[in-house]
């Protein structure tokens, strides 16, 4: 019979998509007011892997990854989501349309997964319309893309990106143990 038990805490990061990095310098003021520091912001890369939302935002789209310092619970994650949600209303443009895209998920020493609101086969299903997603498992020393993964987290500059997001998890897990 297994005994459960409350898994570690895990690193909350955000993937940001606008056509205008004004507005994720303004998301990410408004996101450090709730979730805390930023400790990692990616630079500024180019999102040019699907056209999934080209006529909301224009075809012209940029990315950041960011991650929070603070490491969270795992269950967090609905809130979260359905917070970021509520957030991309604030941008809207005068059509209605999204000036930005944030889609949270979190960094464990095992995976990374994403938060959505979209069912698939792949998908489990949590609470209040957010299923999570595996996108990346660790193994080998590295994070690894799934038969499902989107291609642009499975690109070898994401894979490094992630990888540092998880030595910082890392480091903050060995060093809260030894408190």
């Amino acid at each position: 019979m297994s005994v459960p038990n409350q898994p570690s805490p895990v690193k909350l990061i955000m993937s940001l998509i606008s056509p205008e990095d004004t507005i994720v310098s303004q998301v990410c003021e408004e996101l450090t007011e709730k979730y805390g520091e930023i400790d990692f912001i990616s630079d500024l890369l180019p999102f040019n892997y699907t056209g999934y939302y080209c006529q909301e935002m224009g075809s012209l789209l940029w990315r950041r990854f960011i991650s929070f310092d603070k490491l969270i619970s795992r269950n967090y994650i609905i809130a979260i989501k359905l917070n970021t949600n509520e957030m991309e209303k604030n941008f809207l443009d005068f059509r209605g349309g999204r000036r930005v895209n944030i889609d949270p998920g979190f960094v464990s020493l095992e995976n990374l997964i994403l938060a959505t609101g979209k069912n698939y086969i792949h998908r489990v299903y949590l609470n209040k319309g957010i299923f999570a997603e595996l996108t990346l498992v660790y193994k080998r020393k590295s994070f690894r893309p799934l038969e499902w993964t989107y291609p642009d987290y499975k690109n070898r500059q994401a894979i490094e990106i992630f990888n540092r997001i998880r030595e910082k998890c890392y480091y903050q897990l060995m060093t809260d143990s030894e408190n």
